[in-house]
C-alpha cells in the first residue's frame, strides 16, 4: 500500500483540527462593568461632598480643633483613659476566665453561681453600674472585714475607699469580666473533645491538655471578640466623665465649659479616639495572625513571584529556597 493509500484509508486517525477563531489568552481583557463603574462614580460622589462639608463649613472652627488638640489636660484625659482600659481589661479577663471555667464546671451549685453572675452583669448597663458603685455610701456608710457574725477587725470610710477612680475600675471590670467570661468559655467550647481525649490519651494532665492543646486551638476563637471587647472598653471609658472621672472626655467637657467651644472640642475627642481604636486594631490583626498560622493556608511568596513560563523545576528550587530562609 503507497503512502497516498495510507492517508486516505478510512482507519487511520485524522490529524487534529486547528482552530482558526482559537483566542488568545494574552491579549484577554477584563470585562466592562457599568454598574461598578456607577458605583464608583457615586461614591467618589459622596467623599467629595463629606471632604466639602468638613472643609467649607466654618464652624467646625478647626483653628481651634488644632490649639487644644495636644492640650496637656486633653492628652492626662487620653492617658488617664487608656490605663483605664488596661485595668480594666486586665482585671476583666481574669475574673472572666474564672467565671468561664465556672460554667463549664460538673459542680453545679458553681455553675450556676457563675451563670447568675454573668447574668446580672451583662443585663445591667455599664452607666448605671457606674453611677450605683460611686453611690455604694447610701447603703454601706461603712467597708469592715472581720469574722462572719463575729467581731469587726478593719473597718473603712465607703466615702474614703470609692472615689471616682475606684468606682470607674470596680463598674468597667465587672462589666467586662461578664462579656469576657462568654467569650472565653466559647473559644473552649469551640476546639473538638476529640483535642481532649487525645491529650489524655497522651499521659498529659489535665493543666498541660488545657495550657498547651485547648488554649491555643481556643485562642484563634477568642482574640477577634477580645480585641473588639477591648476596643469597646476604650471607647466606654467615656461613661466615667458622669462621675467626675478625668478622663478624655471629661476633660474637654472641662474646656468647653469653660470657652463654650462644644463642637471643637467634641472634634477634639473624636481625632484622638479614632487614634487610639486605630491603634488598638492594628496591634488586635496581628495577634490574630500570629495564632492564625497553621490554621489558614497560603501559597508560599516565591511560587506568586515566578513568571508564567517558569517551569515546575524553576518553583521547587523557589520554594526549597524559602524554606531554607
Amino acid at each position: 500500500m503507497t503512502l497516498t493509500e495510507t492517508q486516505m484509508s478510512p482507519s487511520a486517525p485524522s490529524p487534529p483540527a486547528v482552530r482558526t477563531d482559537a483566542v488568545d489568552v494574552a491579549q484577554a481583557r477584563p470585562r466592562v462593568r457599568p454598574l461598578r463603574i456607577l458605583g464608583t462614580v457615586l461614591l467618589a460622589l459622596v467623599v467629595f461632598g463629606i471632604a466639602s462639608f468638613l472643609i467649607t463649613n466654618e464652624r467646625f472652627e478647626w483653628d481651634i480643633v488644632a490649639e487644644y488638640l495636644f492640650n496637656p489636660s486633653v492628652l492626662l484625659g487620653l492617658v488617664t483613659s487608656v490605663l483605664l482600659m488596661v485595668v480594666a481589661m486586665v482585671l476583666g479577663t481574669a475574673l472572666g476566665t474564672l467565671l468561664a471555667a465556672g460554667q463549664l464546671s460538673d459542680y453545679w451549685p458553681v455553675r450556676m453561681a457563675c451563670m447568675a453572675f454573668v447574668g446580672f452583669f451583662r443585663g445591667v448597663p455599664p452607666l448605671v453600674q457606674l453611677i450605683f458603685w460611686f453611690n455604694l455610701a447610701y447603703l454601706l456608710p461603712r467597708i469592715s472585714v472581720g469574722v462572719p457574725f463575729g467581731p469587726e477587725l478593719f473597718s473603712w470610710s465607703t466615702n474614703d475607699l470609692i472615689t471616682p477612680l475606684t468606682a470607674a475600675i470596680i463598674g468597667l471590670s465587672l462589666h467586662e469580666a461578664a462579656y469576657m467570661a462568654e467569650i472565653i468559655r466559647a473559644g473552649i467550647l469551640s476546639v473538638d473533645q476529640g483535642q481532649h481525649d487525645a491529650s489524655a490519651a497522651m499521659g498529659f494532665s489535665r493543666w498541660h491538655s488545657f495550657t498547651r492543646i485547648v488554649l491555643p486551638q481556643a485562642m484563634r476563637v477568642i482574640i477577634p471578640p477580645t480585641g473588639s471587647q477591648v476596643i469597646a472598653t476604650l471607647k466606654g471609658t467615656s461613661l466615667v466623665s458622669v462621675i467626675a472621672m478625668g478622663d478624655l472626655l471629661h476633660a474637654v467637657q472641662v474646656i468647653y465649659n469653660r470657652t463654650y467651644d462644644v463642637v471643637p472640642m467634641l472634634i477634639v475627642a473624636v481625632i484622638w479616639y479614632l487614634v487610639a481604636v486605630t491603634v488598638l486594631t492594628f496591634f488586635q490583626r496581628k495577634v490574630e495572625d500570629y495564632y492564625s498560622r497553621g490554621a489558614t493556608r497560603t501559597a508560599p511568596k516565591a511560587t506568586a513571584q515566578q513568571g508564567p513560563d517558569a517551569g515546575p523545576g524553576s518553583t521547587t528550587a523557589a520554594v526549597r529556597n524559602e524554606e531554607n530562609q
